[in-house]
C-alpha cells in the first residue's frame, strides 16, 4: 500500500484532517501529513500580506515536496476552503505528470483556471470544512475510500508513445470524430482537447512536452476567447507552442464567440445572429472586422512556426451552425478568414477546400495533409 501526503492548513482544519487520517489508517493508508498553514494564529492580515503569504508558503512547500522521494506516494491530498484551498492548487501544479492529486472542497472558487493544465480530482464537500458534522464525515469517509484505492493501485509506469493531438468542440464534433477514426485505422493514438478556453493550455503544455507526432488543431475557436470574449485561462503559447510539430490547423469555431448564457450577453452581442448551444452556453456570430482581426492573429502567430504549418480552410461552413439555413451562416466571414490568412502566409501554407469542416471529406483532406508531413 502506498503513502497518502495529505496538505492541510493545521491552523483551522485539524480536526477534519484528523478524521480522514483515521479514516485512511482503518484502511491500511499510511498518511503522511504536510502543514501549509499560512502562520496567522488567529490574526486578520490585509489582503495584500495574505496574498503574498500564500505564494510564499506554497513556494516553500512546493520546493521541498517535488524534490523529495514520491516514488511510495499513491495519492497527493488537500482538504481546504478559499485559502487552503488555494494554497493546495498552487502546490499541485508542481507535481510530476501521473501522480494522483484530489482536493476536497467546498468550493469558494472557480477551480477551472487551475485545472486547464493540471488533472486534479475534485471532491466537493457541499458543507464548509468547519467542523465535523453528519454531512462531513460521510465526505471524508468517502473520500478516504477513493484515496485507499489509489494508493493500493500497482504504481503508474510512463510509456514513451506519441500521438497525434487534436483539438475540438462539439460544434466540430463530427470533424473529430472523422478525423480519430482515419488515424487509428492508420495506427496512430489520438490525444483530443476540448478547445473551450481552458483545455488549449493543456494542449499547449504536451505540445511543448514533445508528446505529439503530430497535431490536427482542428478548433482554434479559442484565439476568438483570448483576443474578443469568452472565458479562457492565460496561454500565450495555445498556437506556437507546436511550431516544431508536424501541424495541420483548420479555423474551426472561429466563426463565433462563446459566451454564456442568453441573460448575460451584453446588448451588442444580443442583436447578433445568435445560437442558444445550451442553457449556459450561447454562440455569437463574429463581424467582419472581428475575423479578419483574428484571422491575422492566427496568422502571425503560426508564421513564428520553426516548422511550417499547412492551413485547410473549410469553404462549406467553421462550425456545425455555419451552415446552409444555419443560424451563425455566412460565406463572407469564411473569405475574410481566407484572404487574410493567404496574404499572411510566410511560414504555412493556405489550401481552400470547398466541404464543410464536419464533412467528411475535410477529415480526409486534413489526415491526408498531416500524412505528408509526417513523411517529410
Amino acid at each position: 500500500m502506498r503513502r497518502c501526503l495529505l496538505l492541510v492548513t493545521l491552523e483551522t482544519k485539524s480536526e477534519e484532517s484528523s478524521f480522514l487520517t483515521v479514516a485512511l489508517a482503518a484502511l491500511g493508508v499510511p498518511v503522511d501529513l504536510c502543514d501549509t498553514s499560512l502562520g496567522a494564529e488567529g490574526a486578520v492580515w490585509d489582503g495584500a500580506k495574505k496574498t503574498a503569504r500564500i505564494e510564499t508558503v506554497a513556494e516553500d512547500v512546493a520546493d521541498r515536496l517535488v524534490t523529495s522521494d514520491l516514488r511510495q506516494v499513491g495519492a497527493v491530498v488537500a482538504l481546504g476552503g478559499g485559502t487552503g484551498g488555494d494554497i493546495a492548487l498552487r502546490i499541485m501544479a508542481r507535481f510530476p505528470e501521473g501522480l494522483q492529486k484530489l482536493l476536497i472542497s467546498p468550493m469558494p472558487f472557480d477551480p477551472r483556471p487551475f485545472l486547464a493544465d493540471t488533472p486534479i480530482t475534485l471532491v466537493p464537500s457541499v458543507v464548509d470544512i468547519a467542523g465535523l458534522n453528519p454531512t462531513l464525515r460521510q465526505v471524508l469517509g468517502d473520500a478516504a475510500a477513493m484515496i485507499a484505492g489509489l494508493c493500493a493501485a500497482p504504481e503508474p509506469h510512463s510509456e514513451a508513445v506519441k500521438t497525434i493531438g487534436l483539438t475540438a468542440l462539439s460544434a466540430t464534433g463530427p470533424a473529430a470524430e472523422n478525423i480519430t477514426a482515419a488515424l487509428r485505422v492508420q495506427g496512430h493514438e489520438v490525444t483530443t482537447f476540448h478547445a473551450n478556453g481552458f483545455g488549449g493550455a493543456g494542449f499547449a503544455r504536451f505540445c511543448a512536452r514533445g508528446v505529439f507526432s503530430g497535431v490536427i488543431d482542428m478548433t482554434c475557436h479559442e484565439l476568438t476567447r483570448m483576443a474578443l470574449a469568452g472565458d479562457h485561462v492565460d496561454m500565450p503559447d495555445r498556437f506556437t507552442a507546436a511550431g516544431n510539430t508536424a501541424r495541420v490547423v483548420l479555423p474551426g469555431g472561429l466563426n463565433f464567440l462563446g459566451l454564456g448564457s442568453m441573460a448575460s450577453l451584453l446588448p451588442d452581442h444580443r442583436t447578433r445572429p445568435l445560437f442558444q448551444h445550451s442553457g449556459l452556453f450561447t454562440h455569437v456570430k463574429l463581424t467582419q472586422d472581428e475575423m479578419a482581426q483574428i484571422a491575422q492573429r492566427l496568422a502571425d502567430a503560426l508564421n513564428q512556426g520553426s516548422r511550417p504549418a499547412r492551413v485547410l480552410v473549410p469553404m462549406g461552413g467553421f462550425s456545425h451552425r455555419d451552415c446552409p439555413g444555419g443560424e451563425l451562416e455566412d460565406p463572407e466571414l469564411r473569405n475574410t478568414c481566407l484572404d487574410v490568412l493567404t496574404q499572411n502566409a510566410r511560414r504555412f501554407c493556405v489550401k481552400a477546400i470547398p466541404h464543410h469542416i464536419n464533412a467528411p471529406e475535410t477529415a480526409q483532406a486534413a489526415v491526408a495533409a498531416l500524412n505528408v508531413l509526417l513523411q517529410e
